[in-house]
């Protein structure tokens, strides 16, 4: 631990001489020098911390930019213990510790710097994710829960990262060979990496369905032959509530994998629609049938008209085609305007004496003589 620049100091300091009856001669010097180095050093992180924070607040209140706000924090965060830590340590690098005592002590000093500095990184870190993942996507003033799960996961790794990197510096300036400490994590990690593949795949899909956005919570969506509204998009899984009202349980990677209806994202429904009168309905009628469902679609509110047409000659029926839009994504408004239809369409064709058709089979018998 023994620094030449604090010991060419303290040797060019007069000695001064006690003569202690059990302990001899001591030459107090490089004590006195050893503590006033460090109440200096103390006093002097401390003035420097409070200059630096006192100017940046005063430039801070002057921008409209937030980041400056992030760096008085994370300067102002800088823990006292952590700079007395230096300056003891830079105190008793005047004299020669025994080896075991010289190793702890630096381990400890290292950690808390190291310990400081992540923290340091992690403020900024923390910083881009909320201002880049964690928005408020859909403008009702709330953080997106997904978007917040995304952001404490990257929050997460960063910290684990840090960690890593940092335990491997401290550990290379204690003298310690981490080449074969660096190769022995990287063949563990690839061990790890394979024995947990599936934890990992729906880890990185998670990433994905924040990015791509395929859905969001609350959105009601279709995997397959399931369907349900988005509860929670989790690191692992996520989570459906279902029509029938259990919850769904989908794992990340099967929904990066599977195709997804998001009815969510739709603006209108469109509806197509068929019914059919009887073959005995007078031509004239049949003619007027498209007007008059026309009329229905047009004086329901909430629907754009499209078209109706008589399709075909159905085995029992004349058959006509309507489509028209659902100004509206909810299911309930649009099978509340369906039944208004049908009850309008209902009380039209009585009024014009026109029957809907049903399956029919007309059987002629020819006498053979």
């Amino acid at each position: 631990m023994e620094n030449l620049q604090f010991a060419a100091v303290a040797s060019s300091v007069p000695p001064i001489l006690l003569d202690a009856y059990w302990l001899g001669v001591i030459n107090l010097s490089p004590f006195l020098v050893a503590v006033g180095l460090f109440i200096g050093l103390s006093l002097l992180f401390k003035l420097v911390q409070v200059i630096i924070v006192g100017r940046l607040q005063a430039l801070s209140r002057r921008t409209s930019t937030d980041i400056d706000d992030v760096v008085v924090d994370a300067i102002g965060g800088i823990r006292a213990w952590v700079y007395t830590l230096v300056a003891l340590y830079a105190a008793l690098s005047l004299f020669t510790l025994p080896g075991w005592l010289d190793t702890a002590f630096s381990m400890v000093v290292y950690a808390a710097v190291i310990w400081q500095a992540i923290e340091i990184a992690l403020r900024f870190i923390k910083y881009g994710t909320t201002r880049l993942v964690e928005k408020d996507e859909d403008g009702d003033g709330l953080v997106d829960p997904s978007a917040a799960t995304a952001s404490d996961l990257i929050n997460l790794m960063a910290r684990i990262v840090l960690w890593v990197f940092g335990t491997i510096f401290i550990l290379s300036n204690l003298g310690i060979e981490v080449t074969s400490l660096i190769a022995g994590l990287g063949i563990g990690g690839i061990a790890v990496a394979f024995a947990l593949q599936g934890i990992l795949s729906d880890l990185f899909a998670s990433f994905s369905i924040y990015f791509d956005k395929p859905f969001r919570i609350g959105d009601f969506i279709i995997i397959g032959t399931d369907m349900g509204t988005v509860e929670k998009i989790g690191i692992k899984t996520t989570r459906l509530r279902t029509l029938q009202g259990e919850e769904l349980v989908v794992s990340n990677a099967e929904l990066t994998t599977a195709r997804v209806q998001n009815f969510k994202k739709m603006d209108e429904r469109r509806i197509a629609t068929e019914f059919g009168v009887t073959y005995e309905t007078d031509q004239v009628k049949v003619k007027r049938i498209d007007s008059i469902v026309q009329d229905i679609i047009t004086g329901i509110d909430g629907v754009r008209f499209d078209r109706v047409h008589f399709k075909s000659f159905g085995n029992s029926a004349l058959v006509f085609e309507l489509v028209y839009f659902v100004t509206s994504a909810d299911y309930n408004e649009y099978m509340d305007i369906q039944e208004r239809f049908n009850f309008a369409l209902l009380e039209a064709f009585a009024n014009e004496n026109i029957d809907f058709a049903y399956p029919t089979q007309t059987i002629y018998h020819q006498s053979v003589t």
